[in-house]
């Protein structure tokens, strides 16, 4: 259990380092070092996301790092597209859920080894009903794989909601901790109920990755970041590509 333990640090650890992408570790480490369902794992997965991206939005929210109407524009759709997300999850393998899963790591590394932060400058400012058809779709794959999908959400407040980047950040934290916590809300009922879902295991785990969302925080400020993102994408490829394959030839076989 001490390698799970590790496994949410790091978690945290990433999210405090880069600002996002922490919780696309969050199903591996719950699959592969803790040993739970895939179904489960997404679930629980979903929990986790909720708490740890919650409390990382809080100094933001203090320093009135957030927009509220952006909040609203993209986190409604997105709770939304992440309760259907969890319900259309109980007609789909696990393997198949993995699989789409990985396929989301691979595009996580692709906007990862982009080097520049997404420019506000030639922002469609009131393109609104694109903020929330993407909030939508977002909020879908939120439910249907458990990731929070930050590095989704970010270029999209400020490609479409034109928002300076500082306030970006802190509103998809916001975003995320909405929409994970409909999808989790479903996924309970899906698997059966309250008692289908190892909350000692969520909170532990929320915990350390909080406590190392913080530590990682401190550390960011004496780290390259390009070179941290373009080593993370790397991971992320390395990661994707061997979860592919296992859950490909489990639907094979």
């Amino acid at each position: 259990m001490y390698s799970a333990w590790l496994g949410a640090l790091l978690v945290g650890l990433v999210l405090g380092l880069l600002g996002s992408g922490g919780s696309i570790l969050t199903v591996p480490v719950l699959v592969y070092l803790v040993g739970e369902p895939n179904k489960l794992a997404i679930a629980e997965s979903l929990g986790i996301v909720t708490l740890v991206s919650f409390v990382g939005a809080l100094p933001f929210a203090f320093r009135r790092q957030v927009s509220w109407r952006s909040v609203v524009l993209f986190g409604v759709p997105g709770m939304v597209g992440a309760y259907l997300g969890a319900y259309l999850s109980q007609f789909m393998p696990g393997a198949l859920q993995l699989a789409i899963f990985a396929g989301v790591m691979l595009l996580a590394a692709v906007m990862m080894f982009r080097r520049q932060a997404p420019s506000s400058d030639d922002a469609e400012s009131r393109a609104y009903w694109k903020v929330m058809i993407d909030g939508l779709g977002v909020g879908v794959l939120t439910g249907i794989v458990g990731v929070g999908g930050g590095f989704l959400i970010v270029p999209a407040l400020v490609l479409l909601g034109g928002l300076p980047m500082h306030l970006a950040i802190g509103t998809s934290l916001l975003i995320i901790s909405v929409k994970s916590v409909s999808g989790f809300v479903k996924y309970i009922d899906v698997l059966g109920g309250v008692d289908s879902i190892h909350w000692d295991l969520l909170f532990i785990f929320s915990a350390i990755g909080i406590l190392g969302s913080f530590v990682g925080g401190k550390l960011g400020a004496y780290v390259p970041q390009d070179r941290l993102k373009r080593g993370f994408a790397v991971f992320l490829v390395v990661m994707g590509v061997v979860i592919l394959g296992q859950n490909v030839m489990t639907m094979m076989g």
